[in-house]
């Protein structure tokens, strides 16, 4: 195991002693102090960096299972990663046929889960996390490139491209049970920030070439990545909008080592039935005979195929298979677990996001941009058009004008969400909105500011993507959305905020999490149900730490 992964583990091991000894009332807090922060975000990059040839890579937690790597069917295995068999005894396996698309490979074809070969290092999330995920990548990419560390990003970026090209799309992360779905789509956001960043490519001619030939190569890939959200499956009805949707069914894998969550669910259910969603229980044994399992296998999940399936009971019931569909799409919404798309969010698959309309708009403005640099007329008329469509849809089944809001649009029932939720800023960010529209967003910024930052929303439920609790990411796309649109003010106020949490919970910590509790404006935090641990690392908190440091400082210069 390499120094810097000990290094990690070691400021892991007193991060939590340091929690310990809060918890049991063993003194005050050391006084926040952003220097220390700041020295340990620019030592967490190497922590957090990956490569194929390093065997503290291939582990997975999630998954207790002997390591496996997957080559993709038609790329030939490089010397280094044979040379794992012996070194990380690593078995190194190619995968059954070329892939086209998302599910053309499905994971229960595979006899064991593993991870999926990436040509360059890059940066995992922390924790549990050992893998590139698709939108924590962007926030890091972007974190990267504040701390000089182009080389890194880009090659991040190159990782995405070679997932599209040999796996068919950009994907959840780099392990085989997420062949069958993405994250929210910050692709061309990604190209971008390498591609616009002068330290990315050579400042000579030769260099002018490479990065006009790296453009067009992202082009034609990210052309092949939005075709992915345009599939059948993701379509939203009727609307001309978008949902999240995996293509797999049944629980999913990455939980086999929370045995506890699939049960945790049912007991609330049946618990609060005047909340819940009638078609999310199904009566059933809890160990089945042949006949049952048949039929469970249509209305719940598959146990032979699925160990997480078989453990999924509670009090006489198990969950729909609507409810894993719902499940499933929410995990690829990022947003896992809130009740912003009803109970654990089981009924995402029924609505029309404001978030991943609000990101594939921005996407096909992106496009339109690549397809100009690269003297493509057509294709840029074409995403412009892409664009304006959704445009127009956005503001017919999303763009609430009475409230003053952007809404999610639950089209199986024709109607607009009223939850509160965060991602009404999105549409700031992606330059969707008007300015007397993200006026109107911005008198509600009470709905979710609280003392420490933004909150995901205003509904206590729980879960880790609800109040009190906010997230680096979106607290990044709110703040970025606010200052672009002219609110400098409230941007720099809740950059403010949400650092001075961050350096609260590093000082009592001596770590950075991947959540916050915005309401105390700590890393106090408890969920009650999903992932109850606070991850340690943790990219896309380091990153948007940096961000908001130069949001600031560009206030005072």
């Amino acid at each position: 195991m390499k120094l810097f992964h000990l290094l990690f583990i070691a400021a892991a091991a007193i991060g939590n002693s340091n929690l310990q000894a809060q918890d049991a009332g063993a003194g005050p807090n050391p006084a926040p102090n952003p220097d220390a922060t700041l020295a340990y975000i620019h030592s967490a990059w190497d922590t957090l960096t990956r490569s194929m040839t390093d065997c503290h890579s291939l582990g997975d937690s999630k998954v207790t299972t002997n390591p496996i790597l997957y080559m993709p069917a038609e790329v030939p295995t490089p010397p280094e990663v044979t040379a794992l068999e012996e070194k990380c005894h690593v078995k190194v396996v190619a995968l059954p046929r070329r892939i086209e698309k998302l599910a053309d490979v499905r994971p229960e074809e595979l006899p064991t889960p593993g991870l999926l070969y990436l040509p360059e290092p890059y940066v995992v999330p922390g924790g549990r996390f050992n893998e590139m995920y698709g939108w924590d990548s962007y926030f890091i990419v972007l974190g990267l490139e504040a701390d000089h560390r182009e080389a890194l990003a880009k090659g991040m970026v190159d990782n995405f491209l070679f997932e599209i090209e040999h796996y068919g799309a950009v994907l959840n992360a780099n392990r085989t049970y997420y062949l069958t779905r993405s994250q929210p789509p910050f692709l061309t956001s990604m190209i971008r920030a390498v591609y616009e960043n002068p330290a990315s490519f050579p400042a000579t001619p030769a260099g002018r070439n490479e990065a006009r030939a790296w453009l067009q190569n992202a082009y034609t890939l990210a052309e092949k990545d939005h075709s992915t959200w345009m599939r059948p499956e993701h379509k939203a009805g009727t609307t001309g909008l978008t949902r999240y949707f995996d293509f797999a069914e049944g629980p999913v894998p990455e939980m086999a080592d929370d045995s506890t969550y699939y049960p945790d669910v049912i007991r609330w259910l049946i618990a609060h039935p005047e909340k819940s969603d009638a078609g999310f229980l199904v009566k059933a044994s809890e160990h089945p005979d042949a006949a049952e399992a048949a039929r469970l296998k249509q209305t719940s999940c598959d146990m032979h195929t699925s160990k997480v399936c078989e453990r999924a009971w509670a009090a006489g019931y198990r969950l729909s298979h609507d409810f894993y569909q719902g499940d499933r799409a929410m995990r690829e919404s990022g947003f896992d677990p809130s009740f912003r798309f009803g109970p654990f969010s089981g009924a995402t698959e029924h609505y029309a996001p404001v978030c991943l309309n609000s990101l594939l708009y921005r996407y096909e403005e992106d496009l339109a941009h690549f397809a100009h640099l690269l003297a493509k007329p057509a294709d840029a008329a074409h995403w412009e058009r892409s664009a304006t469509a959704r445009n127009s849809a956005i503001h017919r089944y999303l763009w609430q004008q009475k409230e003053g809001v952007f809404a999610d649009y639950d089209f199986f029932h024709a109607k607009s969400s009223n939850y509160a939720y965060i991602s009404s800023l999105y549409p700031l960010w992606a330059g969707v909105a008007t300015r007397e529209e993200a006026k109107q967003v911005v008198n509600k910024l009470n709905l979710f500011e609280r003392p420490g930052g933004l909150s995901m929303s205003n509904y206590n439920s729980g879960m880790q993507w609800d109040e009190p609790f906010g997230w680096a990411p979106t607290n990044w796309i709110a703040d970025a959305g606010l200052d672009s649109m002219g609110f400098r003010e409230d941007a720099r106020r809740i950059a403010r905020k949400f650092d001075a949490t961050i350096d609260e919970g590093f000082a009592r910590d001596g770590t950075i999490v991947e959540k916050y509790n915005v309401l105390a404006g700590n890393s106090d935090v408890h969920v009650s149900t999903g992932y109850k641990a606070n991850q340690i690392g943790f990219g896309w908190s380091n990153a948007v730490y940096l961000k908001m440091k130069q949001l600031l400082s560009a206030a005072t210069n």
